[in-house]
Parts: structure tokens; C-alpha cells; sequence
């Protein structure tokens, strides 16, 4: 149970997201978690085509992405840096425990 407890599930899903994002195809239409579009709205949403801009950056289309949402990249490289910080905060507690 104390491994559970340290298992680090925000960091798995970061990197299973990118890796997702990182082989689809970004020309398709694919399943939404948008729970307004999910639901029928076709109106405007702040999050809608984020995840196609970051999928059109990892095959090199940066024009694509740009045109999907603005903050395709912005996000991508928060992301990238939540990561980081998930993997180093996980070694420091290592290393602590470990001196403990």
C-alpha cells in the first residue's frame, strides 16, 4: 500500500497524454474528453483543437498547430516542464528517503 501511496499517477498521465498526442493522426477526427462537445455543443470553447495543435507540433506542422489553437505550444512546453519537475521531486524524495 505504501507504493501505491507514492505512485506517481499525475506523472504517468502527463507523459501517456504526449505520447497519445505524439501518435495520432492529427488530420483525423478522434474522441474528445470535451464535455461540451460530447454533449452536442458546437459553439465556441477555450480548450477546443489543443490537443490537435500539440499533436500537429510533434509531426513538425507548427502552421497547422497554430491555426488548430494559439496555445498549442505554450501548453506543450508547460507540460513538458510539469513533467521535469513530477520526475525531479521524485528523485529528490528518493534521495531523502534514502539519507533518512
Amino acid at each position: 500500500m505504501k507504493h501505491l501511496k507514492n505512485f506517481p499517477i499525475e506523472l504517468v498521465f502527463w507523459v501517456t497524454a504526449l505520447v497519445l498526442l505524439a501518435t495520432a493522426n492529427s488530420h483525423e477526427h478522434h474522441f474528445t474528453l470535451c464535455p461540451l462537445a460530447n454533449l452536442g455543443y458546437e459553439g465556441w470553447c477555450p480548450g477546443c483543437g489543443l490537443g490537435r495543435s500539440i499533436s500537429h507540433i510533434f509531426h513538425g506542422e507548427f502552421t497547422e498547430s497554430f491555426s488548430q489553437h494559439w496555445f498549442g505550444l505554450p501548453a506543450l512546453l508547460i507540460i513538458i516542464y510539469r513533467i521535469y519537475t513530477l520526475i525531479k521531486h521524485k528523485n529528490t524524495f528518493k534521495i531523502q528517503t534514502k539519507n533518512t
